[in-house]
């Protein structure tokens, strides 16, 4: 092999060896540049189904019947009067009478209802027992879009009104709305007392204008909200009102196992 046979040979190597590296980078890039695409596009996966789970879970009660499934009336002699936005549930002549201020909003209130709902209607029906029923808009801004609070407690005072008081309360809060999230709308509260016999038109009508609504936020804000005899301390050591408030003997019960006990 001579002299310029070995060189020209060499060179087609170093050509070779030159495009072999060009290649490889180039793969390298190509690669990269995939990689980057498709972290991209798994980021913007999770970000639109992030935001379409938050919209479906604040929306999941739109169209849905509120359920009737499981909710029984009051015993025969229970009696149901709504005094201004105070509903009294229970028979003539119990002995005890218990007061309780909850927002059908309220999620503590939700499980105050699931812990002690049961026994209490056992109570009111035994005749051993009177509630007075506080409807409180505390969370009105709480739900998406606000109101929820203040149409639901209305709602459920024009379902006194039509004596089924008791079925309604108890179906809100077993379906009960999450907090921050869409509440029931006011044909869903309609519907509610519908399926659970109410009939009449003036039901429907007190819904749609909020016939208690200036009440129930009066009574609220300018007397439930400010009255000290209501007054709880909080775990951080604060003092206020909140729900649910629960007295009897016109005192603050402290809720814990076995407080309705005698």
């Amino acid at each position: 092999m001579g002299g310029a046979e070995r060189n020209a040979r060499k060179k087609r190597q170093q050509q070779q060896a030159a495009r072999v590296v060009t290649q490889a980078r180039g793969g390298g890039e190509t690669k990269k540049i995939i990689a980057i695409v498709a972290g991209v596009v798994v980021l913007a996966a999770l970000v639109i189904g992030g935001v379409l789970w938050t919209n479906a879970s604040k929306n999941q009660t739109e169209g849905q019947a509120i359920t009737t499934s499981g909710i029984e009336a009051p015993a025969a002699g229970v009696v149901e009067k709504r005094d201004g936005v105070v509903v009294t549930l229970g028979k003539p002549g119990a002995p005890k009478t218990i007061d309780i201020y909850a927002d059908f909003l309220c999620p503590i209130c939700g499980d105050f209802e699931k812990a002690y709902g049961p026994q209490i209607r056992q109570q009111v029906n035994a005749g051993q027992l009177q509630v007075k029923y506080h409807m409180v808009p505390m969370l009105n801004t709480r739900s998406n879009p606000e109101g929820y609070s203040l149409e639901s407690a209305n709602a459920a005072l024009a379902a006194a009104d039509a004596g089924k008081f008791a079925q309604f309360h108890d179906s809100l809060f077993k379906t009960q709305p999450k907090e921050g999230a869409r509440g029931y709308d006011k044909a869903q509260l309609i519907k509610l007392g519908q399926d659970l016999g109410i009939t009449g038109q003036d039901f429907a009508n007190a819904v749609t204008t909020g016939a208690y609504n200036a009440q129930l936020t009066s009574e609220f804000e300018n007397k439930t909200a400010k009255d000290p005899n209501l007054e709880q301390t909080f775990p951080d050591g604060s003092k206020g009102f909140g729900t649910p408030t629960v007295i009897r003997d016109g005192k603050v019960v402290d809720v814990k196992a076995g407080w309705l006990q005698p």
